[in-house]
């Protein structure tokens, strides 16, 4: 059992770590995976979608007939690559907001001296 600052390990190699992948994304509470897909931002919502489009391709939709195949190990490595760099935006993005917290903190000291 996890505890709540813990993830799951999850291996890669074969059905049963793929397995292990799908039923923790199933077992996700919902309202938390919709508040956490969602940047805060529409600079990391920018920077996610074009590495989405990176990992997928880039060809425009709208001028080619796409059809993207590919096996359940490889989605189930698309999908924790994904994860990992949703991770990383976020952490990215609270870092941001964060240090604009302290430059507001510090401008306001010096306003209040």
């Amino acid at each position: 059992m996890n505890t709540p600052n813990q993830l799951p390990e999850f291996s890669m190699g074969g059905a049963e770590g793929s397995n292990q992948l799908w039923n923790y994304v199933q077992s996700l509470n919902p309202e938390a995976v919709a508040q956490m897909s969602r940047p805060a931002s529409a600079e990391v919502f920018q920077v996610m979608e074009r590495n989405i489009v990176g990992l997928l391709g880039g060809l425009p939709s709208e001028h080619f007939d796409i059809t993207i195949a590919t096996s359940r190990e490889d989605l189930g490595r698309l999908l924790a690559s994904a994860m990992m760099s949703g991770y990383f935006l976020r952490n990215a993005e609270q870092r941001l907001v964060f240090e604009k917290s302290l430059k507001a903190a510090e401008t306001a000291e010096e306003s209040a001296e």
